[in-house]
C-alpha cells in the first residue's frame, strides 16, 4: 500500500452535524437488520392468514434475500455515482413503500412481491448507509465511536429483531413487523435531509458497468438461491448443483470483466487489498456461524422448552448487552490504542469459547448456568471483533469507491447468513435424524426421544459454528496486519490520496 498522504488543513474541517447525521444513519441500519430476523418470528402467522403452503412459504425469506443480496453491489456502486444521500433517501422510502405492501397484503403474491421490494430497496440503502458513515468520520477517534455504534446495531440488530417481531406478533399482529418499518424510515429520512452533509468527490460520474452488473448480480442471486435450495430440497439435487456451477462461472466471468474494463462496478483494489479482504472473510465466517445459532436457538427455545415468542425475545437480551459492550465500550475504546487484529482474534475466540459452552446443550439445560453466559460471551465477543472488522473493511478507500466497498461489507454479511442457515440447517437435520434412529428402537417416551434427536442436532451444527468462529480468528491473525491507530483519515488520506486526487469538501 503506497504512502498516505497528509490531510490539507483547508479540507479537513469536520461536519458539525456528522453525530446528530449518526442517529439517523444507525436507525435506518437498525430498521434493514431488525427485517432480517423479524419477519421469521411473524411467518408461521402469515402463512395461515395468507393461505401459503409449506412448500411455497420459504419464498417469504429468500425472495427478500434474493434481490438484497443479488443487487448489493449495483446499490453500492449507485450510491457512488449518483449520491450517498440520495441513495439513502430513495432506499428509506423505498422500503417503507414495500413494508406497507407487505403489512397489507391479502395473498402470498403481494407477499412475494413486497419481500423483492424490501430486498431491491435495502440493496441501495445498506451500502449507502455504511458509506455515509465512512465519509463523515474521517477523525480516528470519532471513527472508532461511531463504528462501536454502527457494529453494535449490526450485530445485535438481528437478535432485537426476534424480542420485537415477538412482541409484535403476540399482542397485536404479523402486519405489524412490516408496519414498524415506516415510523422508521419516515424518521431517518427527514433526519438525513435535515442533517446529513456529504463529501463531494472531485470526478465525475463515470457511466455504470452494465456487464459488470449483469454478471455480478445474476452470480450472486444463483450463489444465495443455490443455498436457499439446498436447505429446502438437497445439496445434490440437479437445480441446487446448477445453481452453484452458474454461480461460480458467472462470479468468475465477473472479476474477469472488472479487471478489464475502465469504469468497474466493482473496483478490484477494493477487495484485494490485504486489510480489506481479511475483514470481509472473517465477517462472513463469522456471520454463518452466528446466523446458524439465532436458528437453533430459537427452535431449541420454542420448541423443545416451550418458550412464547417474546421470551425467546427476552433470552436473547443478554446477547444484545454483550455485542452494544463489546462494540461501544471494548472495541471503540481500545481500536485507536491497539492494532485490530488484537481486538479481533481475541473477540472471535471468546466468541468461540460462548459457542463451545453451547454444544452441551441438553433437553433440560439451565437457561441461567449455560444459555446466558454463553450468550454474553459470543455477544461481547462478537461485538469487539464486528467494530475493527467493519471498520477495516472501509478504511483507506478512495472516496469514490465508499459505497461499493459497504457494499462488499453488505455482501459478506448476506452470503455468510445464506450459508449458514443453509449449512448448519442441513448438518443439524442429518444429526437429528441418524440419533432418532439409532435409538427409536429402545425408546420408551417418543417425545423425549424426539427433543433429544433435535438438540443432539443443535448441538452438533453448533460445534461446526465453534469451529467456523476459530477459523475466523486464524483469519483475522494470518492476514490483518494494519496498525489500525495511523489510518484515521480514511477518505481524505485513502488509497486516491497518492495519485493526486483531491480531499472531499462538505457541502450542503
Amino acid at each position: 500500500m503506497p504512502p498516505e498522504t497528509a490531510v490539507s488543513p483547508a479540507h479537513s474541517a469536520l461536519d458539525p452535524r456528522r453525530w446528530k447525521a449518526l442517529i439517523f444513519i444507525a436507525l435506518a441500519q437498525l430498521m434493514v437488520v431488525l427485517d432480517a430476523t423479524i419477519v421469521n418470528i411473524a411467518m408461521p402467522s402469515a402463512q395461515v392468514d395468507l393461505g401459503i403452503s409449506d412448500g411455497n412459504r420459504q419464498w417469504i425469506i429468500t425472495a427478500y434475500a434474493l434481490a438484497f443480496g443479488g443487487l448489493l453491489l449495483f446499490g453500492g456502486r449507485v450510491s457512488d455515482l449518483w449520491g450517498r444521500r440520495r441513495a439513502f433517501v430513495i432506499g428509506l422510502i423505498g422500503f417503507a413503500l414495500a413494508s406497507a405492501l407487505g403489512g397489507g397484503a391479502q395473498n402470498e403474491a403481494m407477499m412475494y412481491a413486497s419481500r423483492a421490494l424490501q430486498g431491491v430497496f435495502g440493496a441501495l440503502l445498506a451500502p449507502a448507509a455504511l458509506s455515509l458513515l465512512t465519509v463523515l468520520f474521517t477523525d480516528v477517534k470519532e471513527r472508532a465511536k461511531a463504528f462501536g455504534v454502527f457494529g453494535a446495531i449490526a450485530g445485535a440488530g438481528a437478535a432485537v429483531g426476534l424480542l420485537l417481531g415477538g412482541t409484535l406478533t403476540e399482542y397485536l399482529d404479523w402486519r405489524w413487523t412490516f408496519f414498524v418499518n415506516i415510523p422508521f424510515a419516515a424518521v431517518a429520512a427527514i433526519g438525513a435531509l435535515l442533517y446529513i452533509r456529504e463529501p463531494r468527490d472531485a470526478h465525475g460520474r463515470p457511466p455504470l458497468d452494465v456487464p459488470g452488473l449483469l454478471l455480478g448480480t445474476l452470480g450472486l442471486v444463483a450463489l444465495v438461491y443455490g443455498f436457499a435450495r439446498a436447505e429446502q430440497e438437497d445439496w445434490t439435487e440437479s437445480v441446487t448443483v446448477g445453481m452453484f456451477v452458474s454461480s461460480a462461472v458467472l462470479l468468475t466471468l465477473f472479476v474477469v470483466v472488472e479487471a478489464r474494463v475502465k469504469n468497474p462496478l466493482l473496483p478490484l483494489r477494493v477487495v484485494t487489498d490485504r486489510n480489506r479482504g481479511g475483514a470481509y472473510a472473517s465477517l462472513g465466517l463469522a456471520i454463518i456461524a452466528m446466523f446458524g445459532l439465532f436458528l437453533f436457538l430459537t427452535y431449541y427455545l420454542q420448541i423443545v422448552r416451550g418458550y412464547s415468542p417474546v421470551e425467546t425475545g427476552l433470552a436473547f437480551l443478554p446477547m444484545v448487552v454483550g455485542m452494544i459492550v463489546g462494540s461501544t465500550q471494548i472495541g471503540a475504546l481500545l481500536v485507536t490504542r491497539v492494532p485490530p487484529r488484537l481486538l479481533m482474534v481475541p473477540g472471535f475466540l471468546v466468541a468461540s469459547v460462548g459457542m463451545l459452552m453451547l454444544t452441551q446443550l441438553s433437553v433440560d439445560t439451565s437457561y441461567t448456568m449455560l444459555i446466558m453466559p454463553a450468550t454474553v460471551l459470543l455477544g461481547l465477543g462478537l461485538g469487539t471483533s464486528f467494530m475493527p472488522a467493519m471498520s477495516l473493511a472501509t478504511e483507506r478507500v478512495r472516496p469514490a469507491d465508499a459505497g461499493v466497498a459497504s457494499a462488499m461489507v453488505n455482501v459478506s454479511q448476506q452470503v455468510g447468513g445464506a450459508i449458514g442457515t443453509a449449512l448448519l440447517n442441513t448438518i443439524a437435520a442429518s444429526a437429528t435424524t441418524s440419533y432418532f434412529n439409532d435409538h427409536v428402537a429402545g425408546a420408551t417416551d417418543q417425545q423425549r426421544l424426539t427433543f433429544d434427536s433435535m438438540v443432539h442436532g443443535y448441538s452438533a451444527a453448533i460445534w461446526w459454528g465453534f469451529f467456523i468462529l476459530l477459523g475466523s480468528a486464524l483469519l483475522s491473525g494470518l492476514m490483518i496486519n494494519s496498525k489500525g491507530s495511523d489510518h484515521g483519515a480514511v477518505v481524505a488520506g485513502g488509497e486516491g490520496a497518492e495519485e493526486g486526487k483531491h480531499v472531499p469538501v462538505m457541502v450542503h
